[in-house]
């Protein structure tokens, strides 16, 4: 986004920093991967939120450098470790760390990148110190929880809706209000001003993730990036599913379990028949409203923001323009 330009180059040129430093460290066989991983790029929505968190109120968004370099090394560990327990050979696009180099590796690698996320936020302005350890701590730990509570849906046999979007709150909701809060924190911010920009974007990241549910069913598979459907044929609890399970009545019960279940249909008719299922209960709709009230609620903790208003609006086409998803 043009407004963010700026921000962009500054972002980019300390993570680029970063990457050669890891790749000049010693031993290699531990620093590489996380220069590797961190080289692969991405969107870098988190580590740009939290520059946005200190230039929305007006201070140099060089300031909270460290923090947002902190969270992208963060949320890169998060990345690698995700991987070896989803067993994902790509990571946009490449090969996955766990791939190209081992399980061992990348293990301690993802490690290494979680103690430097801490070492490097430590090199923040000494006022700011404490605040952002607190708040970063906090969501760390959170994530994991996240993490957790997703693996231990896949053993459970009924997850309810609200189980679901505490889950997802924690693995991925939270990280984008930390990511705010910490630029906030580093732009002396009032603690009111740090509580509603965390909130918008813990509500953003929400409705970002059901969203992301919606088009895993619903997406066309050139624009969607990976196999339409796949939540679906690995039984995955999606906000789809749990609120079909909600509202179904015996008959469309029985034929979901019965579809999920079977070892003798295919991917293909089970995606179709499970989607079927979804459009007779008007599921989709359900979903997007239920981001629209996540959405809205984002909002209106960015209109109590204290804040210049061109930078609140900036931030408002931001954060739509990332949930306009297409269909």
């Amino acid at each position: 986004m043009q407004a963010y330009a700026s921000l962009f180059t500054i972002l980019n040129k300390a993570i680029e920093e970063q990457q050669l430093t890891l790749n000049t460290s010693s031993p290699k066989e531990m620093y590489e991967p996380m220069g590797y991983m961190i080289g692969l790029g991405g969107k870098r929505v988190r580590p740009l939120l939290t520059l946005v968190g200190c230039d929305i109120f007006g201070t140099d968004p060089k300031t909270a450098v460290h923090a947002a370099l902190a969270v992208e090394l963060f949320h890169n560990f998060s990345l690698i470790h995700d991987d070896i327990l989803d067993k994902a050979p790509l990571r946009r696009g490449n090969a996955t760390v766990h791939e190209k180099w081992n399980h061992n590796i990348a293990l301690l690698s993802g490690d290494g990148m979680l103690v430097k996320a801490f070492d490097v936020v430590s090199q923040s302005h000494p006022e700011h110190i404490h605040d952002l350890l607190k708040l970063f701590s906090k969501t760390s730990i959170e994530v994991c929880e996240g993490q957790q509570l997703d693996m231990n849906f896949e053993t459970l046999t009924r997850v309810s809706v609200e189980q679901y979007i505490h889950m997802i709150t924690y693995k991925t909701a939270v990280l984008l209000g930390c990511s705010l809060q910490m630029g906030a924190i580093c732009a002396n911010a009032d603690k009111k001003n740090q509580e509603h920009l965390y909130n918008f974007g813990k509500h953003v990241g929400i409705a970002f993730q059901i969203l992301d549910d919606v088009l895993d069913v619903y997406a066309e598979d050139e624009k969607f990036g990976k196999q339409v459907g796949g939540d679906i044929i690995s039984n995955k609890k999606t906000f789809l599913l749990l609120k079909t399970f909600e509202l179904a009545n015996e008959l469309q019960a029985g034929s979901l379990n019965h579809v999920l279940n079977s070892k003798a249909i295919s991917n293909q008719d089970k995606v179709k028949q499970v989607t079927s299922i979804y459009n007779e209960l008007g599921i989709k709709e359900l979903a997007i409203k239920e981001a629209n009230q996540h959405t809205d609620l984002a909002l209106q903790h960015l209109d109590e923001l204290t804040a210049a208003a061109d930078k609140k609006n900036d931030l408002k086409s931001f954060a739509l323009n990332l949930l306009k998803r297409e269909m």
